[in-house]
């Protein structure tokens, strides 16, 4: 699909805001780095294969919040540590992905993106999700992030899909500000996130 005026003019907005955000960031950047380097060491970027743009793979960028697995098959609550219990809180853990977004693989406001294997259990009507870029925040991020089911979180996603502009992004761009600062739904009921649903059609 040939790009729209609409969507270059969107795709500038959102490299100004990356760069603006790397270099009014660095320093909390350079800090979380450095936290993380001393408490779990090597690799301090945490990176794994999501689905973008028309499900176009790509390679996401978070700091590490886990040591590795002692064994196959480890639960991750077993993994997670106090520095990246916090990281996580505060969303800090994301901030690499400020270069996904000057890389192209995001934008600033879009559905979080998810794993392929996850799309491929996808319905006809989710796979809608995949139309835009996915982004740093999204509405269902200021809506409850994990404390919602997979398929809330997925209609949330539609909706912005169906009436997003300049003004929505603004006012989920202002609401992430509140959730980072006073952080809910981090993880699901019980400290467990909610696991993808299988296929519905």
């Amino acid at each position: 699909m040939t790009p729209s005026p609409r969507d270059h003019v969107r795709r500038a907005v959102d490299v100004v805001l990356a760069l603006a955000g790397l270099v009014v960031l660095a320093p909390a950047i350079l800090v979380v780095a450095l936290l993380v380097r001393w408490r779990l060491g090597r690799p301090v970027l945490f990176r794994q294969r999501r689905s973008g743009l028309h499900g176009a793979e790509f390679t996401i960028l978070k700091f590490r919040t886990m040591r590795p697995p002692r064994f196959q098959g480890q639960p991750d609550g077993e993994r997670q540590t106090g520095l990246g219990t916090v990281l996580r809180a505060f969303s800090l853990d994301e901030l690499p992905q400020l270069v996904n977004v000057l890389r192209g693989d995001m934008g600033v406001v879009g559905p979080r993106p998810t794993l392929p294997e996850q799309v491929r259990r996808y319905s006809g009507r989710q796979l809608r999700r995949l139309e835009v870029r996915p982004g740093l925040t999204g509405w269902a991020q200021v809506s409850g992030r994990n404390s919602l089911s997979w398929p809330e979180r997925i209609e949330l996603d539609l909706w912005y899909i169906d009436h997003r502009s300049p003004l929505v992004d603004l006012r989920i761009i202002l609401l992430t500000a509140g959730t980072v600062l006073r952080p809910r739904g981090v993880v699901g009921e019980g400290g467990v996130n909610p696991d993808f649903p299988p296929l519905l059609r």
